[in-house]
């Protein structure tokens, strides 16, 4: 006989009441995460700073080349796995997920290489540059230093996303402020008591970061004992189904998919990273350039704050959508995204707020420079707004992840920020005149045509195809469908409901 799936036209006021409180449960940890990272990356630029100048200088210079060569990359590359894992979490196919971690932390591996490579020989690359020769090398330094960082988000980075895929986040939380309550006597110890200066800065980065690893191992380590050892699958089976009998080819095929994935999604994260190291290049050419520099540090921190927000929600979606279309519930995997963005509209009026009504206390915050502050306090009302069209985008993001459409967020980011942005802030800052406003104006026009854009791809989503998709992508689901998931199908004299495998 045939199954006969309902397709739900709208959904009831319980069932978006039950999705956004899955939603929050998983987002909830994930932001506490962002600010607990966002407070440790101040507490290293407040240390640099009390340094001196030449050594905030010079390591402001070290983040920003670490960021765009280096840690981007990798968490890009790592977001590759999170169709698979949710999918194949939804599908309760549980081999695929430790297989595709395993694989993903070999690749962040195997990427680090160049880019340790890339660190070590940043001091000749920037003094072609005609960078100040003393910031450098101190930039130059802290690079060196950090290089061990490499290693430890080679493997933070899967595991999170493995966590996260199948709804685990609050021991996520515990483990990170564990270890950053452990961050601030190891910096104080390193920076100032065995006075190691900028090296020591770097090394209680990457300490941190294995400490949070140490924790996270010790969890993975006590939920694999307690867990019911039937609900683990062997490996019996490719990554999708396959055509051939060799296993060369299956292997190689396996491989395929996840650099398909992986690839786009670096593409799709350092696609808009890199657009905010540009404005910061662009800002060093205009007239007064120091408070433009000045200001755009502002603005860089007052948007990585407010990320937080929307960076959480886009983790949480791409896990729910990634489980439901996995388990072959597109309803609901539709459902989730549609509360998912007007969730995101709604918190977005938080950064709105910030910018413009609590925008003279939080220019104060960072700096009692008149000039600094007169401008400041102008460019962040339009950071509001860049928020109201970023937080949507951003989820969207997430909901393209979750259906393993991580090219499509590509292909709009880039003509979003680099094909539309770009000629506009240039228009504006230099042509016309517009200083630095016109930078952030260049970036509102930005997130409005990303926002946009992701939007109608979203909104003409066949969900019941990408639930199909993810069959051939993870395998087929044997759960036990919904009761409110299932009508009545006409076989012979009478109703028949049995297990189903998609």
């Amino acid at each position: 006989m045939e199954l006969c799936v309902e397709t739900k036209k709208w959904a009831t006021m319980a069932e978006v009441i039950e999705e956004l409180k899955k939603l929050m449960g998983i987002s909830f940890p994930i932001m506490a995460i962002g600010l607990v990272i966002y407070l440790k990356n101040m507490l290293s630029v407040m240390c640099m700073g009390r340094l001196g100048s030449l050594e905030l200088a010079g390591g402001a210079l070290a983040i920003g080349f670490t960021n765009i060569t280096g840690y981007s990359v990798l968490s890009g590359l790592a977001m590759g796995m999170e169709p698979l894992c949710s999918q194949a979490f939804g599908s309760k196919n549980m081999g695929i997920p430790t297989l595709i971690l395993r694989r993903t932390i070999l690749m962040l591996l195997l990427a680090s290489f160049p880019i340790g490579l890339l660190w070590i020989h940043l001091k000749p690359m920037m003094l072609c540059l005609h960078q100040d020769p003393k910031v450098v090398e101190i930039a130059s330094l802290y690079c060196q230093f950090a290089i061990p960082d490499l290693i430890a988000n080679s493997l933070l980075h899967p595991i999170r996303i493995y966590l996260r895929s199948k709804g685990t986040t609050w021991p996520l939380l515990w483990c990170f402020s564990l270890a950053s309550l452990l961050h601030l006597p190891i910096t104080i110890f390193l920076t100032f008591h065995l006075q190691l200066g900028i090296p020591g800065i770097a090394i209680s980065t990457f300490l941190s970061n294995f400490n949070t690893l140490f924790f996270l191992i010790i969890y993975l380590l006590y939920s694999e004992g307690t867990e019911n050892s039937s609900e683990i699958q062997p490996l019996s089976k490719p990554l999708a189904p396959k055509t051939s009998n060799s296993s060369t080819s299956s292997l190689g095929e396996d491989w395929g998919v996840l650099l398909r994935l992986s690839i786009p999604s670096c593409l799709a994260v350092c696609l808009e990273w890199w657009w905010y190291e540009i404005m910061t290049i662009l800002a060093g050419y205009l007239q007064n350039p120091h408070i433009a520099l000045a200001t755009s540090a502002i603005v860089i921190q007052t948007t990585s704050l407010m990320y937080t927000l929307p960076s959480a929600l886009s983790a949480s979606i791409s896990a729910r959508v990634g489980n439901e279309i996995g388990a072959g519930r597109p309803y609901k995997a539709r459902l989730a995204t549609f509360v998912a963005i007007g969730l995101a509209f709604f918190i977005s009026i938080f950064g709105l707020l910030l910018t413009t009504i609590g925008r003279e206390i939080w220019g104060k915050i960072f700096t009692q420079d008149r000039e600094v502050l007169e401008l400041t306090l102008a460019v962040l009302p339009i950071i509001g707004l860049c928020e109201i069209a970023n937080c949507p985008q951003t989820t969207c993001c997430g909901v393209l992840r979750g259906t393993a459409r991580p090219s499509t967020a590509a292909c709009i980011n880039f003509y979003s920020f680099y094909l539309m942005g770009t000629p506009v802030a240039i228009g504006l800052a230099f042509v016309l005149g517009q200083g630095f406003l016109g930078l952030c104006y260049g970036l509102l026009a930005a997130q409005v045509a990303c926002m946009v854009s992701i939007l109608i791809v979203i909104s003409k989503t066949d969900w019941e195809r990408e639930s199909l998709k993810a069959k051939d992508l993870v395998g087929e689901s044997c759960n036990l469908l919904y009761e409110e998931d299932i009508v009545k199908c006409e076989e012979g004299k009478g109703t028949t409901l049995k297990d189903s495998c998609f």
